[in-house]
């Protein structure tokens, strides 16, 4: 395909311009792990400067079309997995979108939780709850760190259960609390050295947080924090008028 040269006249700026040519390079011409012109190339292609080339390939950096990696140029990033913001456990969540899901169980005992969550999961001071720690993958790859808590009375032998399933269906089956509401709060935060060394990322990548309190009618059952990869990872929702 010939190199498509960028005018600076009308209303569309060359750097708007060369970055639509990027864009559909990313989505379109190239796969995921191809490597994008380099930057002398891509002054020479489109007659525009090192400036604008560097302004654009950092826009799309930005964006998470594409990743640099030091000494060997910029890559089309791995396409990110884009939920739907609806009550669904992740396995649930993840075989929607075709994926296979896949859990590390981390770590799982007993221990007092954190005041929050006590309070969240209508506990006494002092009383145990069952701490679980799983890594979430999808098709193989590192998704999300799970840390969550359950009340060891409510669910009485819960470390006996197979946590590579989803949990959700474990709740309503075995132990009679099916989850049909939830509670949720994403913020963006850092990854925590331990966090970006389970997903694969740098230490203080960008990622995104979840608190989720899961109910079974107004019974809550699930206190979970959760840490996704940001670069693999979307969330959509449709807003429509009242």
């Amino acid at each position: 395909m010939a190199a498509q040269q960028i005018v600076g006249k009308g209303m569309v700026s060359k750097h708007a311009q060369l970055r639509a040519i990027l864009v559909d390079m990313c989505t379109n011409q190239l796969s995921p792990g191809d490597a994008l012109p380099s930057e002398r190339q891509l002054c020479v292609d489109h007659g525009v400067s090192r400036v604008t080339v560097r302004e654009a390939l950092g826009q799309l950096v930005a964006e998470g079309l594409a990743v640099r990696i030091h000494g060997r140029g910029t890559f089309v990033a791995e396409r990110a997995y884009r939920s739907e913001l609806r009550l669904a456990s992740f396995h649930e969540d993840m075989r929607r979108l075709g994926l296979e899901p896949g859990t590390v169980v981390l770590s799982i005992g007993q221990d007092v939780p954190p005041p929050t969550s006590a309070t969240t999961l209508q506990m006494t001071e002092g009383q145990q709850a069952w701490h679980v720690r799983r890594l979430r993958l999808a098709d193989g790859t590192p998704i999300s760190v799970d840390d969550a808590w359950y009340s060891a009375d409510l669910l009485p032998q819960l470390d006996s259960v197979d946590f590579t399933a989803s949990i959700y269906d474990t709740l309503g089956t075995r132990f009679g609390y099916p989850i049909n509401r939830a509670e949720q709060t994403v913020a963006a935060g850092l990854a925590s050295s331990e966090t970006a060394a389970l997903l694969g990322i740098r230490t203080g990548t960008a990622v995104m947080t979840f608190d989720r309190i899961a109910y079974s009618g107004e019974q809550p059952v699930e206190h979970a924090y959760s840490w996704f990869r940001a670069d693999r990872y979307q969330l959509h929702m449709t807003l429509a008028d009242r």
